[in-house]
């Protein structure tokens, strides 16, 4: 049966402002969430987590036309997942302020939950977007968790690559490739397919390769769990921005059947 329709185009609804938030937020709730259970001496880790996290969302802020309506996101837990980002937000920066300035162990714990819930929502958010055919697969949750954790532990290896934060970048690398492979064999949009296939392999490659070869390379050259850390980071970063931006192309619509006139 021919399908006839406008071709698809992408939505202009989130930029690179709500691109920030994924990109930022998603690193800082993964490093909050590494170093709160991994991290022997998290204080520092947590500090540049929040630092993110806080210019993750008020990118997402500056998009808001009317900036005070902004409060309104806090209205409907039952309904959205962006209420539930911002709530789990506030529990975030309650119990890591509560952390730094308290020192208490069941804070840690709390913040570095509420990290994780932080992740879950951000890409639930995706998840619920319907109307994007590249954000509403299931393999997007996969990919946002793996990428968030791994973006993390890719930060705090810059100032505390301890053999377990070692273990667990190598790990959530890993899980990550296999998040985007299948995430990239499930779409089948073909202009979001175009538009990701650039940063998918630039993920494959500066994201996974690279990052693998300088955790052996750390080995003899402590140096080097840093620079896998960045890549790691910077071909994260690089994905999120093109599915959020730019491989965001709506469902468009089709018309199965068209009327015909009939002969008079």
């Amino acid at each position: 049966m021919n399908a006839f329709g406008p071709k698809a185009w992408v939505q202009q609804h989130w930029d690179w402002r709500a691109a920030t938030n994924f990109m930022f937020g998603g690193t800082g709730a993964g490093l909050l969430a590494v170093a709160a259970f991994a991290s022997p001496a998290p204080e520092l880790a947590f500090e540049v987590a929040l630092l993110l996290i806080a210019a993750g969302l008020t990118a997402v802020w500056l998009e808001i036309g009317r900036k005070l309506r902004a409060v309104h996101v806090m209205f409907n837990p039952l309904t959205s997942w962006m209420t539930r980002e911002s709530l789990a937000a506030a529990v975030l920066f309650g119990c890591a302020i509560a952390y730094l300035a308290f020192g208490d162990a069941w804070l840690r714990v709390a913040a570095g939950i509420a990290a994780c819930a932080f992740l879950f929502c951000q890409a639930l958010i995706l998840r619920a977007s319907k109307g994007i055919p590249a954000w509403r697969m299931p393999e997007v949750v996969p990919l946002i968790l793996s990428s968030g954790l791994a973006e993390g532990a890719g930060v705090l290896l810059v100032f505390d690559a301890q053999p377990v934060v070692l273990a667990l970048f190598g790990l959530a690398v890993l899980v990550r490739s296999l998040a985007w492979s299948g995430y990239r064999g499930a779409l089948g949009q073909p202009g979001a397919q175009a538009a990701l296939e650039p940063a998918g392999k630039l993920l494959m490659q500066l994201g996974t390769v690279a990052p693998l070869a300088l955790l052996l390379a750390s080995l003899l050259l402590p140096q080097a769990a840093a620079l896998a850390g960045i890549a790691a980071l910077a071909a994260g970063w690089r994905l999120k921005f093109v599915l959020v931006a730019r491989a965001s192309f709506n469902q468009g619509f089709a018309l199965p059947q068209l009327p015909v006139r009939g002969a008079r």
